[in-house]
């Protein structure tokens, strides 16, 4: 007799189709969930697969000495400049592909393909030139000393000369995603990071017939690995059987289509670049109580961030169920699209964070630390899991708007939330006797805002009429 039900095996088969891909769905038709489901598991792990990638990185660096680590580290800080532009522009795309393939116009889809990828070209090569250039300059501003510089100036070298492996793997999955083929944009991560994690050791150790190039074997792996997912990509786009395909007649820049894209990615770049100071800043203000406080803090970030992975996904499948729906003309298709995924996600992160309330001193615990380290790592985990449920709603709301090309709305929402109101709060808070948990609480309380005035925002229904 079989036991499973006729509901299990439908979810064990939209689950395996998620992963697979359905290059004919039609996500403007049928039932919302099977399409949250289709979009958000793919878009879920292809962010785990980039979380394990950068353990493994810096596992294999840390192998190097502490010079290897910290070079890491500073170039880091100078390629994040690069993720937020790629970010940024990643919105515009989405945003416009999602729409196109709503709109039953995969030509305008592969022409917006087309002004996407030149323009991630011409933004590598400035950046690349510069990069490649100024890296020492780079570094020693960071602060780096001329014996970091000597030996660590080839690797960031490297990154930022060939910048444009990353910023056009994040643009053309941008393209993947917006059409709802996020199982390709998944299978062609994993491609570049499964390379990557193989070559490390191979290029940074001279395992086999590999040279022994220490840290820049790394960045050359890097490299390597994205280099070859981006030339992959490049073939499904003329060859593949996706969404989107992009032939002879669409390989002509068009200024108008391509300032609309800018437009688009402009203000998303600024969105992202608002949220990432704020961060920036919220560690100045812990660092004035030490460095245990910052350590503790450090700790219980990195598992927030962790823990939130799955509603990044969750959040791009809803920008991209928004487009498409605008796209077909079915406005209430997008919102109750919106609503439902917020359900979703509510379920998901409000597990998490009755998970962080209950058990945060073992899960604390396994980072080690003396012990007023993870008091401070505990204290900032319970706090900040308090907002979870209006994180669950704000994090779909905010790729929402931006789904729609309303990128305004939420730019000028984290304007508000953030350097109004978290970085206030913050230094207000920790000049009382709460010390580094004002800190902790400015974030919760920052986060929450953001959701309820996102919801009201996007309750007005403005949002519908942007045209991309």
């Amino acid at each position: 007799m079989n036991t499973t039900t006729p509901a299990r095996s439908g979810l064990w088969r939209d689950l395996w189709a998620a992963v697979r891909g359905v290059p004919d769905e039609d996500f403007t038709r049928g039932p919302i969930d099977r399409a949250i489901l289709l979009l958000a598991v793919p878009m879920v792990l292809e962010t785990v697969m980039e979380g394990v990638f950068a353990l493994v990185d810096v596992f294999f660096v840390s192998r190097l000495g502490a010079e290897a680590v910290a070079t890491v580290g500073l170039t880091e800080s100078l390629m994040a400049l690069i993720y937020t532009v790629a970010m940024g522009l990643s919105i515009g795309i989405t945003a416009m592909v999602s729409r196109r393939i709503g709109e039953k116009d995969p030509d305008g889809a592969s022409r917006t393909a087309v002004q996407a990828v030149a323009l991630g070209v011409m933004v590598a090569v400035a950046i690349g030139i510069a990069g490649w250039f100024g890296a020492g300059t780079a570094l020693r501003l960071l602060g780096a000393d001329e014996s970091l510089i000597e030996t660590g100036v080839g690797y960031t070298r490297i990154l930022l000369g060939f910048n444009g492996t990353v910023l056009l793997l994040f643009l053309i999955n941008a393209i993947f995603r917006g059409a709802g083929d996020a199982a390709v944009a998944m299978r062609v991560l994993w491609l570049a990071n499964g390379i990557n994690i193989v070559l490390d050791p191979m290029l940074i150790f001279g395992i086999g017939p590999f040279p022994e190039l220490g840290l820049e074997g790394a960045a050359i792996a890097t490299n390597i690995g994205r280099g070859t997912a981006v030339a992959v990509q490049l073939w499904l786009l003329a060859f593949g059987a996706g969404r989107v395909r992009v032939g002879w007649r669409h390989l002509r820049l068009e200024p108008a289509r391509m300032w609309r894209l800018v437009r688009l990615s402009g203000t998303g770049t600024f969105q992202v670049f608002v949220s990432t100071a704020s961060w920036v800043l919220l560690v100045r203000v812990i660092a004035s109580f030490g460095s245990v406080a910052v350590a503790g803090y450090t700790v219980a970030i990195r598992v927030v961030l962790f823990a939130i992975l799955p509603s990044w996904g969750m959040s791009n499948a809803a920008a991209t169920l928004v487009g498409q729906a605008l796209g077909a003309n079915k406005p209430e298709r997008a919102e109750a699209s919106v609503w439902r995924t917020c359900r979703f996600n509510l379920v998901i992160l409000g597990a998490s964070g009755l998970v962080f309330l209950v058990f945060a001193p073992q899960i604390v615990a396994v980072f080690g630390g003396d012990a007023e380290t993870q008091r401070y790592a505990v204290s900032c985990l319970r706090i900040v899991s308090l907002g979870f449920p209006f994180y669950a709603y704000g994090m779909v709301l905010t790729q929402s708007f931006n789904g729609a090309g309303d990128t305004w709305t939420p730019t000028w929402l984290s304007l508000i939330c953030f350097w109004l109101v978290e970085i206030p709060v913050a230094y207000g808070l920790s000049a009382t006797e709460l010390g580094p948990h004002g800190v902790f609480v400015a974030i919760a309380v920052a986060f929450s805002l953001l959701a309820v005035l996102s919801a009201l925002a996007f309750r007005s229904g403005r949002w519908r009429g942007k045209s991309v």
